[in-house]
């Protein structure tokens, strides 16, 4: 059994992604459960572009005391994931069970994968992860196979204000229901997160396929499927977006991140990056899609100078004359109030620690 953790609100586009990769899956609240082997692993971290990591089962069993607990430990074949001596780190959350203590159990976990692995428990994020649920007595033991979180693709170095995760940006493109041929617009680009996800998208380029992952380090890893799979995935890519893709920015350091960002993750070629004011924002043919990420206004003395900006978005893309899907991440009622546009709320999660809503709808 194999668990994808996502944030939450994310859950119904994780599952669809699992669905394109002809994978079945349940949603539970934090991510999607399905079957598989290490194939459906490696799928499953090369491809999806909305989740956060990929854990499979490792052990599951009752312990209502410590004794039980060190027994049961003990018998989990731990050296299928770690090479001996190798770093171990825990993340413990105990519900409704006599286990209560999470340091305490994770201490004793990792004793237990010490004898078996000579393991040796760390807090460094490179350290193998285990991620232990205890509900009800019942011990749930999932190992990581990504390593670092997925939306870390590698190409995002050089960053504009109020950066964008990738999986965030992924999710906005793919609820917005891009078709992937027509022209894509993001005004308020930033660091070019939107742009290059949406490139990445269009080309068919898998988001891990230059990335490393914790697997790759297991005494169990089959190096040859591995290659086989992402030798694959490369065969599938693209050689160019079939849609015109279109990034801007009013700050001339944003539009430089997105075209160094864009450089890095291969799809430069794809995006047209400009320095300009949204009022100026340009909608190149009769039909297309605005996805777009603008600020929200978090600081006290923003919000006038945000109504104006808004306002003056909404009358931009009315005045554009084309027939535009506009999907905006929104923080604040009444500045999305200012666009003047019928918007439908199609997700709600969170960015950067503030509550955002994905709104979609037609620029008529």
């Amino acid at each position: 059994m194999l668990f994808v953790s996502c944030a939450p609100g994310l859950e119904p586009l994780v599952s669809s992604e699992l669905d394109s990769l002809g994978l079945r899956g349940r949603a539970t609240p934090g991510g999607v459960e399905f079957n598989g082997g290490m194939a459906e692993m490696f799928a499953a971290n090369l491809w999806l572009r909305t989740a956060s990591r990929v854990l499979i089962s490792a052990a599951a069993f009752h312990a209502s005391s410590f004794h039980e607990l060190e027994r049961r430990a003990n018998q989990v074949p731990w050296e299928t994931w770690l090479p001996k001596g190798e770093r171990v780190r825990f993340r413990v959350t105990c519900r409704k069970s006599r286990l209560y203590h999470s340091d305490a159990v994770a201490e004793r976990l990792g004793n237990a994968a010490a004898k078996r692995a000579n393991a040796v428990a760390s807090d460094d994020e490179d350290a193998q992860l285990f991620v232990v649920r205890i509900f009800r007595d019942e011990c749930t033991i999932r190992a990581d196979s990504s390593g670092e979180l997925l939306h870390r693709r590698g190409y995002r170095q050089s960053l504009a204000k109020a950066p964008l995760r990738e999986t965030l940006a992924s999710a906005m493109l793919l609820a917005s229901e891009w078709d992937l041929g027509s022209p894509l617009i993001d005004p308020f680009c930033g660091s070019g997160t939107i742009p290059i996800e949406a490139a990445l998208m269009a080309r068919r380029i898998a988001p891990g396929i230059t990335r490393s992952f914790a697997f790759q380090r297991w005494p169990s890893h089959d190096q040859d499927q591995w290659n086989g799979i992402r030798g694959k995935a490369r065969e599938a890519a693209l050689q160019s977006a079939p849609a015109m893709i279109l990034a801007s920015d009013r700050d001339e350091g944003a539009v430089r991140a997105t075209i160094e960002n864009a450089e890095r993750a291969g799809v430069a070629a794809d995006i047209d990056a400009s320095v300009r004011p949204v009022s100026a924002v340009d909608l190149p043919s009769a039909r297309g899609w605005v996805v777009t990420n603008p600020p929200y206004g978090v600081r006290i003395g923003e919000r006038g100078e945000l109504r104006n900006l808004y306002a003056g978005f909404g009358n931009a893309l009315r005045r554009a004359g084309a027939r535009y899907r506009l999907a905006i991440l929104s923080a604040d009622r009444e500045l999305e109030a200012q666009l003047r546009l019928d918007l439908e709320e199609v997700l709600r999660t969170t960015n950067g620690g503030i509550p955002v809503r994905l709104l979609v709808g037609e620029i008529e």
